[in-house]
């Protein structure tokens, strides 16, 4: 068979398959062109999940009839004036984009340059130019793909269901409108996920209520703030507690100089960060901004801009790991409201079941209305007075319900509480329950601690910082192990050689392809070295750190930490009880146990109350 050269058309759907996979990308190609504009305000709207329309208005810069028809060509741009490939400071920059576009849909674009007369349209079908009109188009640009896909079937068959594609249209446009606060932005979609987000302002508060409004209240409750610059690198951004954590990673929202990237890098760092508060299946919620030098990151190494490279990762991934674990100190026994909103939900729903109770509507207000007299009965309405009264009702009324001795342990309560540690954040303690569960009272409402939870987290706090000021116990191996690995991951062992040594692994290169171990941490006793060293080299060719081994030590004193904490079924005293919660107070990572479950849970008073139907 001959080499022939393809036809241009066919040429140009090959090539917009690299960038537009799905309607998802087409709408952040549009965008992105539209940030790019310096527009105020965007709106998107889009129908049966943007394969039958796209439509992206912008209220920026616009173009001439003379940019209109050339933005249509391939590899045609405004935003590389000088070709520096190394300084990109835009956020679409390769030209591809509108013809892309156009080559698997028909494609129709209204603009008006600033001062400009009138303004012009140009349409495109199936990557055909159809020409340039006059349009009555008042400002900016309006962008319209109509039909995605029509004219490549075999992709239009691999989309998945329109509810799918709209939500992650919905997902693009969220990560772009949290990145750029001082843009309003609006969405509407046939499926009915719609959203409006006025502007904020370009200041750090202002991107704090973007996040609020893309992300919801519940995350900006539960997050902590950051900042942190290192070496001509700044990070900030909001992290979310470990106990606000989710089944996936879709809330993790990372941003290079404001473009929104899905990258291995943060990926590794993020996990390494939580490495010490969540499970391995749970992921933390977080929104991340780093700004860096634009020469420093190649944005350049993926066609939909979606992955970027650093000429130093090791400092970028240092900093995001640094900053993070500080935020996370920094909370101490924070935890997350949601498990105590989760448990007044419980307790409201069960009050409205139960029998006799009225229902929120006839108060109108509370999760229940049961605290009110029942209606057409007097208020001073006795049942010992009432001919329905039964009989024998006066005369010893709780000998019926004599269970033996009760499960809660209230000698704290004998005494009133001193003042100052109900103002305490965890409040003094009142009672025991079932000598498992610890009952504070707090200023303004009370704590249920989780005796044993809260002392393995406390006791394996201290472990780790016994083992950070005394370093890592090691033992020699009899006979040095010698281990064969492929060339990749030997380079990436010995790479991390001194901070393996610094865990108590010690190893040196052993001829081609292969490593010599010569000491292993004597905490982890006989174990294989061979499966150990694989594993480590495993994650150190893929994520650049040596988790590995430090999980493994970490595991170990959070199995000795379990075994040496405070029971559940232990009674404790007033006293024992008030230092378990100053202790909490000031350790960090209290909130929550070595395997991400909340150690308390905090009832607000104003919550109690509407239970209760009190205003």
């Amino acid at each position: 068979m001959r080499v022939r050269r393809l036809d241009p058309i066919l040429v140009d759907r090959i090539a917009a398959g690299e960038v537009i996979e799905r309607p998802a990308s087409a709408v952040k190609e549009l965008v992105e062109n539209a940030l790019d504009a310096g527009a105020s305000r965007i709106d998107v709207a889009i129908e049966a999940g943007g394969r039958r329309l796209i439509r992206v208005i912008d209220d920026g810069c616009g173009m001439s009839a003379e940019d209109l028809a050339l933005a249509v060509e391939r590899h045609a741009t405004s935003k590389i004036p000088d070709g520096d490939l190394s300084a990109i400071a835009t956020l679409g920059f390769r030209g591809e984009a509108l013809p892309s576009i156009a080559a698997v849909a028909d494609l129709t674009i209204d603009a008006r340059a600033a001062g400009a007369e009138m303004g012009a349209q140009i349409r495109v079908e199936a990557g055909e130019k159809r020409g340039l009109k006059a349009s009555n188009w008042p400002r900016g640009a309006r962008v319209e793909a109509r039909d995605l896909f029509a004219a490549t079937p075999a992709r239009l068959k691999f989309l998945k269901s329109e509810r799918a594609e709209t939500a992650a249209v919905v997902d693009v446009v969220k990560r772009l409108a949290m990145a750029n606060p001082a843009v309003r932005f609006s969405f509407a979609a046939d499926m009915g996920a719609s959203f409006d987000y006025p502007a904020c302002g370009a200041s750090e508060e202002g991107r704090a209520r973007r996040i609020g409004q893309a992300l919801g209240t519940d995350f900006a409750d539960n997050a902590i703030a950051l900042r942190a610059e290192r070496e001509g690198f700044r990070l900030e951004g909001l992290a979310g507690l470990p106990t606000f954590h989710r089944a996936n990673a879709l809330m993790q929202f990372v941003y290079v100089n404001g473009r929104p990237v899905r990258d291995r890098l943060f990926s590794g760092a993020i996990r390494a960060a939580y490495l010490d508060f969540l499970s391995h299946d749970r992921h933390p919620a977080l929104a991340l901004f780093l700004e860096c030098d634009p020469h420093v990151v190649d944005v350049n190494v993926h066609p939909a801009k979606a992955e970027v490279r650093f000429s130093d990762p090791g400092r970028a991934r240092g900093l995001v790991v640094g900053a993070l674990k500080e935020a996370l100190a920094s909370a101490l026994h924070r935890s997350a409201d949601t498990p105590a909103r989760a448990a007044l939900e419980v307790l409201a729903e069960r009050a409205r079941a139960a029998p006799g109770r009225e229902g929120p509507a006839a108060s109108g207000g509370g999760f229940s209305s049961f605290g009110g007299p029942p209606r057409n009965r007097p208020l001073d309405w006795d049942l010992r007075g009432s001919p329905s009264a039964p009989a024998g009702f006066a005369a010893a009324p709780q000998a019926a319900f004599d269970v033996g001795p009760p499960a809660a342990d209230s000698r704290p309560a004998a005494a009133p509480p001193a003042a100052a540690a109900v103002e305490t954040p965890l409040g003094a303690a009142r009672a025991q329950l079932h000598e498992t569960y610890i009952v504070a009272q707090t200023k303004d409402g009370l704590v249920i601690v989780d005796q044993h939870a809260a002392h393995e987290r406390l006791v394996y706090e201290k472990l780790k910082a016994q083992r950070e000021a005394e370093g890592v116990a090691r033992q020699l191996l009899l006979v040095p192990r010698v281990v064969e690995l492929d060339e990749t991951r030997l380079d990436a062992l010995l790479s991390a050689q001194e901070e393996l040594a610094a865990l108590g692994l010690a190893l040196e290169p052993f001829g081609p392809g292969a490593a010599l171990v010569r000491e292993t941490p004597a905490a982890l006793g006989d174990i294989d070295v061979g499966r150990l060293i694989e594993d480590i080299a495993d994650l150190l060719a893929e994520e650049g750190d040596a988790r590995g081994l430090t999980r493994r030590l970490d595991a170990l004193l959070a199995r000795v930490a379990c075994h040496h904490s405070v029971r559940a079924g232990r009674r404790l005293t007033g006293e024992e009880m008030n230092a378990l919660l100053r202790e909490m107070e000031r350790t960090p990572g209290a909130g929550q146990c070595n395997h991400g479950r909340p150690t308390y849970v905090e009832l607000k008073l104003a919550d109690i109350e509407k239970l209760f139907g009190r205003s």
